[in-house]
């Protein structure tokens, strides 16, 4: 297939590599244009210079960029995508909005004969960077059964989660549980260290029980080490869990701990750690 990727972060530049390699003809947009001629150097395809340049002739166009703004500008601006993708394209959005613009994408998507899937992911730069994201998908059964074998070039699972927006209320839900699991680890740790338990010890027995979890396997050691550099940064968690929060607000669910941990993130921003991963919580306990 003739692809395109627009945004080429830390999670789409490997994302877009993964596309080429499967041998589609991959054009490439991104901001900074030195990381569009970055990504050519080593791989086959091209760069363009705007969205909707990248768009033309495309059979799918993919999209990571930061949020809602930058979503809209990217996909409905002057030069987005929607501006140059023809009749019977896809659009792919992997961003981790709300529900509510992708939404309004699709409506307009539709207006042009365009399909749309709202796709955030899950498993970090480390993930993006092995091919084994889990991708969680809002939209038409019809557009999902064309886009799912590309999507797979770089992911482990693939779920149609529902109707357009629902793939974006997955990644809120598996964000909530991620806050819940880190907080939880972080407290399990600072408990050990303080009843003077070896945590290697202790992490050793209870891994292989009911307190498993990808968190605990992956993130322990560093996490005593007080080392957190990891990828998936505090800043974007709290952008993640703001969108969630919001969405709480309006179908009546209850956060209290999703709040709690918020806030405990934002204690870590104040601490310098904006740009450490969330593994960090822990960082605000070991000043007691």
């Amino acid at each position: 297939m003739r692809v395109s990727f627009v945004g080429l972060g830390v999670m789409g530049y490997p994302m877009a590599g993964y596309l080429a390699k499967a041998g589609h003809d991959a054009v490439v947009y991104n901001r900074t244009s030195a990381k569009a001629e970055k990504w050519i150097d080593e791989h086959d395809g091209s760069s363009a210079l705007t969205p909707a340049a990248a768009a033309a002739g495309a059979d799918i166009v993919f999209s990571c960029v930061g949020n809602d703004d930058d979503v809209r500008e990217v996909i409905l601006g002057t030069d987005g995508i929607l501006a140059g993708i023809e009749r019977g394209g896809i659009i792919v959005d992997h961003t981790t909005t709300s529900a509510t613009i992708s939404r309004e994408i699709h409506a307009k998507a539709a207006e042009k004969a365009v399909g749309f899937l709202d796709a955030p992911v899950s498993g970090g730069q480390a993930g993006a960077e092995a091919g084994q994201l889990t991708v969680m998908v809002g939209g038409d059964q019809d557009v999902f059964e064309r886009a799912a074998p590309v999507i797979d070039c770089y992911a482990k699972a693939i779920t149609l989660i529902g109707p357009v927006g629902s793939g974006q209320l997955a990644k809120m839900v598996n964000q909530i549980c991620i806050a819940g699991v880190v907080q939880g680890l972080s407290e399990g740790l600072h408990f050990a260290r303080c009843a003077g338990l070896d945590s290697a010890v202790v992490i050793e027995s209870i891994s292989k029980g009911a307190a498993q979890s990808w968190q605990m396997e992956n993130r322990w050691q560093t996490m005593v080490d007080g080392e957190f550099e990891f990828g998936f940064a505090v800043d974007w968690m709290r952008k993640d869990l703001g969108i969630a929060l919001d969405e709480a607000r309006h179908n009546g669910a209850q956060l209290e701990m999703t709040e709690l941990v918020d806030r405990y993130y934002a204690e870590v921003q104040a601490m310098g750690g904006s740009r450490w991963d969330t593994s960090s919580l822990i960082a605000r306990l070991k000043k007691v």
